[in-house]
């Protein structure tokens, strides 16, 4: 009798080992996160952490979604001039819609402001401009996305978030960049 409890307490021993080694070599089941109502109005700012590579929209003061982002491919510090690969920071404002550009979808901000091109000019370089938020490059398939900081200065997101952006900030959407 002895002998046969000893057996089923190793067979058990034995099993809870397996049980727990293959836990280790299983992915975890993924439970399925429903998405996000579908926003509905207008919204009225837009707040980028580019430290934490987030971008938030704003609706009556509330945050209503956050993305991950990416940003200029030398992205500490602010924009000093044309081709120094930074995001520029302050606060801005979405002056244009560009449905054609090579881009999925873009919404321009009005950099350089006016103490931008001052500095530029009394150090006789470009200030640079076209900064935009804006989805993946359109030569790019629909499901790729690029990973790191790429682009100029901009402010990158997947297509399918641009397309959601794009559908609530109209023009004059107030746009605060935070190193």
């Amino acid at each position: 009798m002895r002998r046969l409890a000893r057996l089923l307490a190793y067979l058990a021993l034995v099993a809870i080992l397996g049980m727990l080694t293959a836990s280790l070599f299983m992915p975890p089941e993924r439970v399925p996160v429903p998405p996000p109502p579908p926003l509905t109005g207008q919204i009225d700012r837009i707040v980028i952490e580019k430290s934490a590579r987030r971008m938030q929209l704003l609706q009556d003061g509330k945050t209503v979604r956050t993305y991950q982002i990416a940003l200029g491919f030398a992205p500490e510090g602010d924009k000093d001039r044309q081709g120094d690969g930074r995001t520029p920071e302050g606060e801005f404002t979405i002056d244009q819609r560009n449905d054609r550009s090579a881009f999925h979808l873009s919404l321009g901000l009005d950099y350089p402001k006016p103490e931008d091109r001052a500095r530029a000019a009394a150090g006789g370089y470009s200030p640079g401009g076209d900064i935009f938020i804006h989805g993946q490059p359109n030569a790019l398939s629909e499901r790729f996305k690029l990973r790191g900081d790429w682009t100029d200065g901009c402010i990158a997101v997947t297509n399918i978030e641009m397309r959601e952006i794009w559908a609530v900030t109209p023009i004059g959407t107030k746009v605060e960049i935070q190193p």
